[in-house]
């Protein structure tokens, strides 16, 4: 099947985690065009405040955010899933221009195609500044650390 995101619905717990880790190791990358390509050409997101449709949009939303977010790393856990859909908790760390460092809390829904792309897209995300005395998120998750959840705060 062309243009297809493996693994494809329904969902079990193993390709439910590969997702969820896939997911964090594409948006770890910073590159706007290769996280979209995990996206339905007319996906539909609401991230924050902010409503996108189509992989263009998304484009555009993720390169404004990685000009902003510096020294962006994540982490997502796999939450809940079912068939073709799945929920996921986030943190993610970056600094602003100013040097400011900050902690984004998430909550993500996503719900898939027959060919495993992101049709929806919905995100609950609250920032916490923080020192950088307290980061504890550096760069992509060793592969050691793939099965480690992350702490509430």
């Amino acid at each position: 099947m062309a243009d297809t995101r493996p693994p494809l619905p329904p969902f079990t717990l193993e390709a439910a985690l590969q997702k969820v880790q896939g997911a964090e190791d594409a948006w770890n990358t910073r590159d706007p065009e290769r996280v979209a390509l995990a996206y339905s050409e007319d996906s539909v997101w609401r991230n924050r405040d902010t409503f996108l449709t189509g992989r263009a949009e998304i484009v555009a939303f993720l390169r404004s955010k990685w000009a902003r977010e510096l020294d962006y790393a994540l982490r997502k856990n796999l939450w809940a899933f079912g068939d073709d859909r799945i929920a996921v908790r986030f943190q993610y760390e970056c600094h602003d221009r100013e040097g400011q460092w900050w902690r984004s809390y998430g909550n993500e829904l996503w719900e898939f195609d027959d060919r495993g792309l992101m049709r929806r897209r919905e995100a609950s995300i609250n920032d916490v500044r923080i020192d950088a005395s307290e980061r504890r998120i550096f760069g992509p998750r060793p592969e050691t650390e793939r099965t480690v959840q992350i702490p509430l705060r």
